[in-house]
């Protein structure tokens, strides 16, 4: 859920910096949503191992 929120979050930052000519503000977009994808990644890998035995 915090990964979606991270990605509508960069997007909306990286089309307000394309927008305004905002550069600084288009970079903290893309890293968000590159966070957001990370974060997402890490719930699915949770979620895959949830109920497997260790040995």
């Amino acid at each position: 859920m915090a990964g979606e929120t991270d990605k509508a979050k960069g997007r909306i930052k990286k089309a307000i910096g394309e927008l305004t000519g905002d550069k600084k503000l288009k970079r903290e977009g893309a890293i968000d949503t590159i966070s957001g994808n990370l974060k997402s990644g890490i719930e699915k890998v949770k979620k895959a191992l949830q109920g497997k035995k260790t040995r």
